[in-house]
């Protein structure tokens, strides 16, 4: 409730979920027991930072700092609320809403610190923390839910939203508080709100408990390799890298492959080894099944089965149908057609390349039938024989920093004006990172932009958006966001060449950027990306557009030694195999939201379920069981349900992409990357929030409601 958002905080650390951080030793700088309390007057959280847009003052805060912080701003978060629920005047729009909108100020600034930080540079003292709090947030957001006298009011002002004379964003902030509360259980009796406490409590231990355990899982699951021949077929560069990670943890004369978030691994479309490959494979599909502390299974089991509990205490058929009544889909039948109904041409195209990587494996006389392991290794060689197109042509031309400068900040600046200043002055929780600050066409200050870019142990798999400082417009505060990787770092003195996987995620990132800087809403509530998950992806999904736009391409891509553009008839090669592997593409990311969908549209009645038989069954039920395309995530290492918020959600990735590219039509229509279109969609789309009712929202700006033809197309499974 509130801005604060505080259980979402706790459960969903980032916009992109993720998984896999090792813990680290504590540094000398920040050594202090995580229950040693700092002193009241000198905790850097307990007030405003004085740093320019409030930017956190990271070289001042220890981690005992966050438990004294994390518990004051909730004591003061209550007092704050139980002064407006026990008022002893009418409700108002002002007194009430804009109150609790006013609300939590610590509590919000030492969550957004604290889950940026443990999400993107944790140690054992952050974890130990992160365990401890989170049960206390669940239980602090419920005592704000569940308050029979603030819901009362919310209620009276709901009940008259049409009489008050509310403009349509206050009415729409009115009914935002109201459902909320509805869908927390505010209406429920006192037997069932004490029941949806422990349910809830018990929900964000567990969820914090998977996250840590799959940290730890992925991070012993690495693959240790003791012959340097093993790993024939991986680039010098990346041989060195394996080198320098293993003696990183004292394995000298070994390499050491550490394994990513998803199933599939990078390495496997590099190594020759067959053997080493499978056992890449079986390692990455494994690494939270194995029987040891680091199990998720029973974990799993107990979160499925006391959502749907949940779900039915608060009136729901299953927790999908609790979960999405407030997405843009609505409810599971919608999320659901979407996904099978793209099934048949996804698979289709899948055994197709299947068939195809099979020709490839028997003309050179193989004698053995494609497995998952080999996809990838094999799939490159078609690419490079159909397209003559292969990794290590296009990385030089693909720099980190010239691909952000010339290429993500590039676009931004031909689109919507904006430009950039790096800033040194500002200080930041690890040295890898940078801080730019972001200025609108007219020059004004608009945004702090911080990028965190190469892999490291302390940090979670995968990519994300968030910020330390939300936009404010009761407040006149301005956002403080920042982007997360796990590119590859180089070695010392060497660059870092990207993928254009690497390079479309950048882009993606950037979108999330974009969305939480140009917001210009005047609650913070509905303000920036706090909209439904299934719209939230849109933008940045959008914005990857922009990295294969001919005049932004030309930009940045040019090779790091010579500062040649790349020759355009390598250009066109990449072009031509876009479409190329969307079959298995697709076909991994239907199976993990299928597989999401599965495990949360089960009844509250149903046993518990044996983890891998369920997950084998839900694969053939919705006819996703291809043995050589494993999901994109399998549900022991599925960090995005059940332990970063995007349970019964995954397919919002899909959803958002049917209005990504339906958008990205329109701006071809109108003349593709202009200052012109570019304002449109800042106006319409990037600047509103939660302010419209999301699909009237798109409406607005397309004149009419998505289609999927442009996605289909795209995907090339017309």
């Amino acid at each position: 409730m509130s801005r604060t958002v505080v259980l979402a905080a706790a459960i969903s650390l980032a916009l992109a979920a993720c998984s896999g951080k090792e813990s680290t030793p504590v540094s000398e700088a920040q050594n202090a027991p995580a229950q040693q309390p700092a002193d009241a007057s000198t905790n850097p959280l307990l007030s405003a930072s004085t740093l320019p847009y409030q930017a956190p003052p990271f070289d001042r805060i220890q981690d005992s700092d966050y438990l004294p912080a994390f518990n004051e701003g909730m004591r003061q978060h209550l007092a704050e609320v139980r002064q407006i629920a026990d008022s002893s005047e009418p409700a108002t729009f002002d007194n009430t809403i804009v109150a609790l909108e006013r609300s939590g100020e610590t509590l919000t600034r030492v969550s957004r610190i604290f889950f940026g930080l443990v999400q993107a540079d944790t140690n054992e003292a952050r974890q130990a923390i992160q365990e401890e709090v989170a049960p206390k947030l669940a239980a602090h957001q419920d005592e704000i839910n569940l308050d029979p006298k603030l819901f009362a009011r919310v209620k009276s002002l709901y009940d008259q939203r049409d009489s008050l004379g509310l403009d349509p964003v206050q009415k729409r902030l009115v009914e935002h508080y109201y459902d909320g509360l509805v869908r927390a259980g505010a209406q429920l009796n006192d037997a069932d709100k004490a029941t949806l406490r422990t349910l809830n409590v018990e929900e964000t231990t567990l969820s914090t408990q998977f996250h840590t355990r799959l940290v730890a899982a992925t991070a012993a699951g690495a693959v240790v390799v003791d012959d340097k021949a093993r790993l024939a077929g991986l680039g010098e560069d990346a041989i060195n890298t394996a080198a320098a990670d293993a003696a990183a943890r004292k394995l000298d004369g070994k390499f050491l492959l550490p394994l990513q978030n998803t199933t599939q691994q990078p390495v496997l479309g590099a190594l020759s080894d067959r053997e080493q490959r499978a056992a890449v494979l079986k390692a990455s599909e494994t690494r939270a099944e194995r029987g040891d502390a680091n199990d998720t299974r029973q974990t799993v089991q107990r979160l499925a089965q006391l959502r749907a509990q949940k779900a039915r205490l608060l009136g729901f058929d299953s927790y999908a149908a609790y979960n999405l009544g407030d997405q843009m889909a609505k409810t599971p039948a919608a999320a659901l057609k979407l996904l099978t109904d793209t099934v048949p041409a996804a698979t289709a195209k899948a055994r197709s390349e299947a068939a195809d990587i099979q020709q490839v494996i028997d003309a050179q006389n193989g004698g053995f039938k494609l497995a998952a392991s080999d996809w990838d290794f094999y799939a490159e060689q078609v690419r490079k024989a159909r397209y003559d197109l292969d990794e290590s042509q296009i990385k030089p031309y693909f720099e980190l920093d010239n691909v952000l400068q010339n290429g993500v900040f590039y676009a931004a600046t031909q689109l919507y004006g904006i430009t950039f200043k790096q800033r040194t002055d500002i200080p930041t929780y690890h040295p890898d990172m940078k801080v730019y600050e972001v200025f609108d066409k007219d020059g004004t200050s608009l945004a702090l932009f911080y990028t965190d870019y190469f892999k490291r142990d302390s940090k979670s798999g995968g990519a994300w958006m968030d910020v330390f400082v939300e936009q404010d417009g009761l407040t006149g505060a301005k956002p403080v966001v920042y982007n997360v990787c796990n590119f590859t770092k180089p070695a010392a003195g060497q660059p870092a060449l990207l993928s254009f996987d690497d390079v479309t995620t950048l882009f993606h990132e950037f979108g999330h950027a974009l969305h939480g800087m140009f917001s210009n809403v005047k609650y913070p509530s509905i303000a920036g990306t706090a909209t439904s998950r299934d719209f939230v992806e849109f933008p940045s999904q959008f914005n990857e557009h922009w990295a294969l736009d001919p005049k932004v391409f030309a930009n940045y891509a040019k090779n790091y030694r010579t500062g040649e553009p790349m020759p355009q008839e390598l250009v066109d090669r990449i072009l031509k195999a876009r479409s190329f592997n969307q079959g298995y593409a697709t076909t991994e990311y239907l199976s993990a939201a299928l597989l999401d969908l599965a495990w949360h549209t089960q009844k509250a009645d149903a046993p518990l379920q044996d983890v891998d038989a369920f997950e084998a069954a839900a694969l053939k039920k919705y006819k996703v069981d291809l043995p050589q395309v494993p999901p994109r995530y399998r549900t022991t290492y599925f960090d995005h349900i059940w332990g970063g918020g995007y349970s019964a959600g995954y397919y919002a990735y899909f959803w958002a992409e049917v209005l990504d590219h339906d958008a990205f039509q329109w701006f071809t229509e109108h003349g593709g990357l202009t200052a012109a279109n570019g304002q449109a969609f800042r106006d319409k789309v990037l600047s509103r929030g939660n302010s419209v009712e999301l699909s009237q929202l798109y409406r607005d700006f397309r004149g009419k409601d998505p289609s999927v033809e442009p996605l289909l197309e795209f995907r090339g499974l017309k």
